[in-house]
């Protein structure tokens, strides 16, 4: 497979797409947010698997989103993310509230090609009332003791694009994450899947005993663009390590939307001026 660049990846990326994500601690392309970013993306839906970090918040300030699908948006030790924060306040963008499992739930039943899949743990809490698209039944199977239970199913998700960051790609287009599979699923689970990746290395790793469990089948991998240190301020494996004097600045700076366009002109746009909406 022959590398695409950055922002032609960008530009294969329609406006409104459903976009699925990484959270920070597993592999998340920044430098594909970025490059959103400076496309002017619009309307762009993100799902958050199954929370959603720095990627996202830069992408929500920067006017680029209207959904996210999610558990949470956080940038951890650094505190809530200031512009999803100040977006979802100011009513610019629209929450479909989850469960980490359940998000994971969604995505293997698209994964394994079933309508949906049952999950316990819902049932008493608030998130149903604002969840239509899950429902409540009586499970068809009875319980050890005999009685009747009830239990909540939730639809397939499928994302039109996974988006991701990884180590490596090899010359047959597959793709190596490690133990980080919660990118194999939304892959699998997806339409299409573009990645990022630190470099391509000539092979393929499914013939490498040792590289084939933390390789992802280049079945599913649509486009691969080089983009060194793309996960950054994220943490890449044992690559590098998560930037948190980084992520602190950002926090700092994104608390107003004046701040996160000055820090969006000089870390997406290379010193041009950014407008922040």
């Amino acid at each position: 497979m022959t590398p695409i660049s950055l922002e032609a990846m960008a530009a294969s990326i329609p406006d409104g797409a459903m976009l699925a994500m990484p959270p920070d601690n597993s592999l998340p392309s920044v430098a594909l947010a970025k490059a959103l970013i400076r496309r002017g993306a619009r309307g762009l839906r993100l799902v958050g698997v199954p929370i959603s970090g720095f990627a996202t918040d830069i992408l929500i300030g920067a006017g680029c989103v209207s959904e996210v699908n999610t558990s949470a948006v956080t940038l951890g030790e650094a505190g809530f993310a200031p512009r999803f924060t100040e977006a979802l306040k100011a009513g610019r963008i629209t929450i479909r509230d989850a469960t980490c499992p359940a998000m994971h739930t969604m995505l293997q039943a698209a994964e394994k090609g079933v309508p949906f899949m049952p999950l316990r743990g819902l049932i008493g809490s608030d998130i149903l009332a604002n969840r239509p698209d899950w429902r409540v039944v009586e499970s068809p199977f009875p319980a050890p003791d005999g009685s009747v239970e009830k239990i909540t199913l939730l639809p397939a998700l499928h994302p039109d694009v996974a988006v991701f960051h990884a180590a490596m790609a090899d010359s047959a287009g597959n793709v190596w994450v490690g133990r980080r599979r919660e990118c194999a699923t939304i892959a699998h689970a997806s339409r299409r899947c573009l990645v990022t990746v630190e470099r391509v290395v000539e092979g393929n790793f499914l013939e490498d005993e040792r590289m084939t469990p933390g390789a992802i089948n280049a079945t599913y991998i649509e486009a691969v663009a080089v983009a060194e240190r793309g996960a950054q301020p994220a943490a890449l494996l044992d690559e590098y390590g998560f930037d948190t004097e980084c992520v602190l600045a950002y926090a700092r700076a994104a608390k107003t939307a004046e701040g996160f366009a000055e820090w969006c002109a000089e870390h997406v746009f290379g010193g041009q001026r950014a407008a922040a909406e």
